[in-house]
């Protein structure tokens, strides 16, 4: 058998033994070389391959992998791997991977065009209707983190219910997301439902469905519920500690059974979804105040993934604000540069109750009331300066950079754009204006349309 393997492989192969005297070949190797096979065999690979280093392997026992060689014109991939026994070489194989360096440039191309091809559909998949986030977009670099990032990851490759705990803000959402793209289930679906939004007397249809006929008002054909639409994939349960006592008992039936069944429906249907719950409040204590079942709490409460809160990880902050105020650029159209010192000082010392989602509201605030390029300290709401700050925020200074900024935006529009008119207007050189439309961020083109008139004629405005 192995004789016959040896003789039907594809790929041409050669054995020496550790004085380079060729101890096998096979046709494949033979027909390549353009000899009989039997004229190969007992004589040194010297006199046989040209360019061979099989003899070369032998005496220092380092295999040599995917090496080029060049052997009657044709550039060819090639192994060659010592066999060894008690540390001593005995042997040494040799095989020829792609005849032509061309056939490897020609198979990697294809690989490279399939796998852009499946990356393509994977990203459309989850665009319609599949986990839209992964890791990498869960920003931060601190320990606590990165811890549960690390726990994430782990839990993605199984298949358990899983129960994420965290203040609101902190990206539950996010990770659920992860979680799901790093699964087996990744190419199925994920539903996300919001247990807070849903009435209590729509629970039941909306999360199981109802068949045609089940009530009044009922679609023709029936309903699939959302755990139907999640089926091979996954589905997140948000804020699942609303959930009202009657829909626990029924979703507990759903973990311990793994069916459903729909309103009007005659029998169960089984399911197969992966469960995901989330939670901004403390189960725990719900069970102790009989707002939450006990035995669905241990069901949903396999593997709990604590999400740590934006005021836990400050170091984190200058990393989310790089990348927050990124995002918004791209959304507003407004450049940003970034935040002073003085800015990031009092963000980092900021507790963030309602942490990023909190963190990015101020931000995209800040971009609105900005006079520069960068966000100031007095760009940022009350509520994070404190009222002496604040206070100190407003200086004439900080009050003179936000009237200059008005009055050239203003005196822009009155001249439709023309910076040499608008510097005239302003009493300043056109060079001076330049400088100062960089230094405010403003982008000098007139947002006044053609029909506007002043009602009278501008005067000259002084700056400075």
């Amino acid at each position: 058998m192995l004789e016959e393997a040896l003789g039907h492989a594809y790929e041409g192969i050669l054995i020496t033994d550790a004085e380079g005297l060729i101890l096998k070949s096979n046709e494949a190797y033979a027909r390549f070389l353009g000899l009989p096979l039997e004229d190969m065999i007992g004589r040194h690979v010297t006199e046989v391959v040209e360019n061979t280093r099989m003899h070369i392997v032998a005496k220092t026992g380092v295999p040599e992998i995917a090496q080029l060689q060049k052997i009657r014109g044709h550039e060819m991939i090639c192994h060659r791997i010592p066999i060894l026994e008690r540390g001593k070489v005995v042997a040494v194989v040799g095989k020829v991977m792609f005849r032509e360096v061309d056939d490897l440039f020609t198979m990697t191309t294809r690989f490279t065009a399939m796998k852009k091809e499946l990356e393509f559909y994977k990203d459309e998949l989850h665009r319609r209707g599949g986990a839209k986030h992964s890791f990498e977009r869960i920003i931060g670099a601190s320990a606590s983190l990165e811890r549960a990032k690390a726990l994430a990851r782990k839990v993605a490759r199984a298949d358990t219910t899983v129960l994420l705990k965290g203040e609101s803000g902190t990206g539950k959402e996010l990770f659920a997301h992860a979680i799901h793209r790093e699964s087996p289930r990744a190419l199925g679906p994920f539903v996300k439902v919001n247990c807070a939004a849903i009435p209590e007397t729509l629970f039941e249809s909306e999360l199981f469905g109802y068949k045609a006929g089940a009530f009044t008002g009922a679609q023709r054909g029936g309903r699939k519920g959302k755990f139907a639409l999640a089926e091979k994939g996954s589905i997140l349960l948000d804020e699942v500690s609303e959930l009202p006592l009657a829909m626990q008992v029924k979703l507990l039936r759903v973990l311990q059974e793994r069916e459903i069944e729909p309103v009007g429906a005659v029998e169960a249907e089984p399911i197969d979804v992966r469960i995901l719950a989330a939670s901004n409040k403390d189960l725990e204590e719900l069970v102790a105040q009989g707002a939450f079942r006990k035995d669905l709490y241990y069901r949903l409460n396999v593997l709990k993934l604590e999400i740590p809160a934006l005021r836990d990880r400050p170091e984190d902050i200058p990393l989310l604000v790089d990348h927050l105020l990124r995002s918004l650029e791209r959304e507003t159209g407004i450049p940003v540069d970034g935040v002073s010192p003085e800015a990031e000082r009092v963000m980092r010392a900021f507790p963030w109750p309602g942490n990023v989602r909190e963190l990015r509201n101020v931000l995209e605030q800040a971009l609105y009331v900005k006079a520069g390029r960068s966000i100031q300290l007095e760009d940022l709401p009350a509520a994070l300066t404190g009222e002496r700050d604040r206070e100190e925020a407003r200086t004439l200074k900080a009050l003179l950079r936000r009237t200059e900024a008005e009055e050239i935006r203003r005196a822009l529009q009155e001249a439709r754009g023309d910076k040499r008119a608008a510097a005239a207007l302003l009493g300043i050189c056109k060079s001076s204006l330049y400088a100062k439309l960089e230094q405010y961020g403003i982008s000098g083109r007139s947002d006044v349309p053609d029909s506007w008139k002043p009602a009278q004629q501008p005067g000259t405005r002084r700056l400075g």
